[in-house]
């Protein structure tokens, strides 16, 4: 039988409900007790009266009696349902209801004589008709993205991706009250902006009717919080949304939520050491050890990490020594001998990162701290003492994938403009990532900001670890996904 057939007859037994004067939908139910408290606490609860509700997941009615389970948010609990305990009447109506009708129950605690924790149902409510069915083989479904597209669904029948998301909150709270007993202070800054600027990313545009003025959804908060900096705050940081108008992936979504602080009087060196004690605590917090396993691989948290310069790393699993190549044709020539094509319009450091990017991440699967990045890359960041082309940055990996980025941030006005205009000339000759012009920010730092310290850190990629999942979709409850539609 189809769905909609099924549907068809959920309706015809709604009706018939309404018609007998039961409300399918009524507006409260007080429940005293859920599933897992039940379980936990038999010895206190045994032969006591409880109330608990949830949605029926498993009915065996035989005759005048069966047995049933139903699930709450803490889990699932078998009820016994008999005619002598509710009645002719109530027995009925008991009979009429569906897998997936969402319940109310009062009875007594017990155990059977497979010393299963039950509740013997003494009277029930009706809370909510469900008028199509639930998936029998929801594990089964080959379309992995309907799991996404529904993921209500998911959620009623998964109990591992269920859980997964119990940790995702559980990480988000222990990062804020990390950074809270460090002393920073939570703040929120604009999601929409007039100039966008933080990262090397195209924005989301929208229109502001009332102003009459184009704003951009922020792809970082970095330029506003540095503004908190200048303003007198010591210690910040933002947990929060960003929107970059990128391709999907199973490491990229257009909405992802990113940790960001900021903390006067510090370099990279202090956000290195916060970074590397807030990650190794969340780890150890909700795995309970340093070692995990991930996907194929035991990750090992222990401190301290790996620290590598971004042209060592090269060298290392590239085997170029690019810091002892000064010409951009003779860079291009390394790169191709090593098997990474590049566009003739790329400049040097710009062929050296897509040589990283394809030959370097892959393998930094245990924990590690890539340093000292190109300045034409980090228009933000303060540059390198003794390195006119370097400057003070890093990039934590984790199972070859970037977690974070952090900066000695730029705080000289001038350079900042000028790095800023170096900008602008990329974006007239199309790099629409290239950061604008943001005349405020630079008026900000001509204020004076002290020196200080900055890190950016994925949550989404660190919650995939967390949860050993290589896609990003299995950490953010509603992802973006192509119209069904769409071929």
């Amino acid at each position: 039988m189809s769905d909609l057939d099924l549907r068809k007859i959920r309706v015809e037994k709604l009706e018939q409900l309404k018609k007998e004067n039961i409300d399918p939908y009524p507006n409260i139910y007080k429940a005293t007790h859920e599933a897992k408290t039940v379980t936990d606490n038999f010895s206190d609860l045994e032969n006591k009266k409880v109330k608990v509700a949830g949605r029926l997941m498993l009915m065996r009615m035989q005759g005048k009696a069966g047995f049933c389970h139903i699930k709450d948010s803490t889990g699932m609990i078998q009820i016994y349902v008999r005619l002598d305990f509710v009645g002719e009447e109530k027995l009925k109506l008991f009979k009429t209801l569906d897998m997936g009708d969402i319940i109310g129950v009062e009875g007594e605690v017990f155990k059977t004589r497979t010393e299963e924790i039950t509740i013997k149902v003494l009277d029930f409510q009706l809370l909510s008709k469900s008028l199509l069915p639930l998936p029998e083989k929801w594990h089964g479904l080959s379309d992995i993205e309907a799991r996404y597209r529904q993921r209500y669904l998911d959620l009623i029948m998964n109990d591992d991706i269920k859980e997964s998301f119990k940790i995702r909150s559980r990480a988000v709270q222990f990062m804020r009250n990390f950074l809270q007993e460090k002393g920073f202070l939570e703040v929120e800054t604009p999601m929409m902006q007039s100039v966008y600027g933080g990262a090397y990313a195209e924005p989301f545009m929208t229109h502001h009717n009332a102003l009459d003025m184009d704003l951009y959804l922020r792809i970082a908060p970095e330029l506003y919080l540095k503004r908190l900096i200048v303003g007198g705050f010591g210690k910040v940081f933002e947990l929060n949304r960003n929107f970059r108008n990128e391709g999907i992936s199973t490491r990229h979504n257009p909405e992802f939520t990113m940790l960001e602080l900021y903390q006067a009087y510090a370099d990279y060196n202090d956000m290195m050491e916060i970074c590397e004690d807030l990650i190794c605590s969340l780890v150890k917090e909700v795995k309970g050890s340093l070692k995990i396993d991930y996907q194929d691989v035991t990750l090992d948290f222990k401190r301290p990490w790996k620290r590598i310069t971004f042209l060592d790393a090269v060298k290392e699993y590239c085997g170029v020594d690019f810091s002892k190549i000064e010409k951009t044709p003779d860079v291009k020539k390394a790169a191709e001998k090593a098997g990474v094509k590049v566009s003739a319009k790329m400049t040097k450091w710009e062929i050296i990162n897509e040589v990283f990017e394809e030959k370097v991440e892959e393998n930094l699967i245990q924990p590690t701290f890539i340093l000292d990045y190109p300045k034409e890359l980090s228009p933000l960041a303060k540059g390198k003492p003794g390195n006119s082309e370097l400057v003070e940055r890093f990039e934590p990996y984790i199972a070859g994938r970037e977690v974070g980025n952090a900066f000695s941030e730029l705080n000289d006005p001038v350079e900042q403009k000028l790095r800023f205009e170096e900008q602008v000339k990329k974006r007239k000759e199309g790099n629409m990532e290239a950061h604008p012009m943001d005349h405020d920010f630079v008026t900000a730092l001509e204020y004076g900001m002290p020196p200080t310290g900055g890190l950016g850190i994925g949550v989404d990629r660190i919650i995939m670890i967390l949860v050993n999942t290589a896609s990003i979709r299995d950490t953010i409850l509603f992802p973006q996904l192509r119209r069904k539609d769409d071929k």
